[in-house]
């Protein structure tokens, strides 16, 4: 779940750590057997980092309480397969009745279309919805010549858009999700004419993410000299990547990291596990080449001339698009509101999906009214626990 520079990088330290820890492990047992090393203390320190590297992940689970309803990976009843617009195979899933309003749900980063486990529970017996995973993630295909930028994410999700049918859509974007909705309004200005008729964004910001991040100046420094060669190296050494995630997540470091960068104090333990287990199953390279694509992004100017309704919402504890993003949006869009969800991280659907989910199914249900009045009416108690 390394969505954002700062995640990734702390991730990847977390990572180095956790082979460090299972080497040493191993070193030492096997140095204590042949006699290099002889105190008892050593045989105990190895053994100790061992039992940490494969069960550590259960020790830090147990600091967090249990939910009524943890999420899990759930697809839905309708599937289809489309080729995207950069040569991907999309995962698209369909829930919901036909003859209700369409809604379409773009994931962030480094998740998958499971991510809108809440969200989907709470909005499929009342709208249509229309769900997919980006290119490279979940059961979609890497583009096929393996090359990401936003604006070809933006074109997958335009050929998306398609195949929703011929009544309108609301778009719902997370994070990159966001994005991608800005660009692709920027690009088909025609398709917010004719086809989309609002715009939710939720966690996601309209300028170079650098500048919304928090230690963004810290980042900032840290882009070429670090961060950038870090990326190339992932792309480069992905196998060997995916192994160090897999350690970091049965160590519980992968869940100290995402819990610090990417969720709330209030997530639970099967809502921490399961956003944690994105960084197992993603590729490291393909979350690398988006993060490079992430880093040459910034549609500053383009809140602006949106010419729908458009609703942010923003966590409050989102450490990776600061509220302020959101808040920023709201103001240049031309017919916009903004809500805080709380207690909320930069992936907050996985822990208040029910919040989120009451936002968007208020603003689907006043576009008829906000095209009366020219604006969107501002959602009663939002945000509130």
């Amino acid at each position: 779940m390394y969505v954002m520079p700062l995640p990734f990088l702390l991730g990847t330290l977390a990572s180095i750590a956790s082979i460090a820890l299972l080497g040493g492990g191993i070193y030492i047992l096997w140095a204590w057997t042949t006699g290099v090393l002889i105190a008892t203390s050593w045989l105990v320190s190895g053994i100790a980092m061992l039992v940490w590297s494969a069960f550590g992940r259960q020790i830090v689970l147990a600091f967090y309480p249990r939910g009524k309803d943890e999420p899990h990976a759930e697809r839905g009843p309708e599937i289809r397969t489309i080729t995207g617009a950069s040569g991907s195979t999309l995962h698209l899933e369909f829930d919901g009745p036909a003859d209700k309003p369409v809604i379409l749900l773009t994931h962030g980063w480094a998740l998958d279309s499971t991510a809108w486990y809440y969200v989907r529970k709470a909005l499929a017996r009342d709208y249509r919805l229309v769900l997919w995973d980006l290119p490279g993630l979940g059961r979609s295909s890497q583009p096929a010549d393996k090359q990401y930028s936003v604006e070809r994410l933006a074109e997958d999700l335009r050929t998306v858009i398609a195949e929703t049918g011929e009544r309108p859509v609301t778009l719902v974007g997370h994070s990159i999700g966001g994005f991608m909705m800005l660009t692709l309004a920027r690009m088909h200005p025609d398709l917010f004419r004719d086809k989309v008729n609002g715009m939710v964004f939720m966690d996601t910001t309209h300028t170079w993410p650098l500048k919304t991040v928090m230690a963004g100046g810290l980042l900032r420094l840290l882009r070429w000299p670090v961060i950038e060669p870090l990326l190339l190296l992932t792309i480069v050494l992905s196998p060997l990547m995916r192994l160090m995630n897999l350690q970091s997540y049965l160590n519980g470091s992968s869940h100290i990291v995402n819990r610090i960068t990417s969720l709330s104090r209030g997530v639970t333990r099967g809502q921490l596990d399961f956003g944690s287990r994105f960084n197992v199953k993603d590729t490291p390279s393909v979350i690398a080449k988006g993060l490079r694509a992430v880093l040459r992004w910034d549609e500053t100017a383009t809140p602006a001339t949106l010419p729908v309704p458009v609703r942010v919402l923003a966590g409050d504890a989102d450490r990776i698009t600061k509220p302020e993003a959101g808040v920023a949006i709201s103001k240049l869009a031309p017919r916009a509101d903004f809500i805080l969800i709380r207690p909320a991280g930069h992936n907050g659907l996985l822990e208040e999906g029910g919040q989120y989910a009451a936002a968007i199914a208020q603003f689907v249900q006043g576009l008829a009214g906000a095209a009366g009045n020219g604006r969107v009416q501002p959602l009663r108690g939002a945000g509130q626990r």
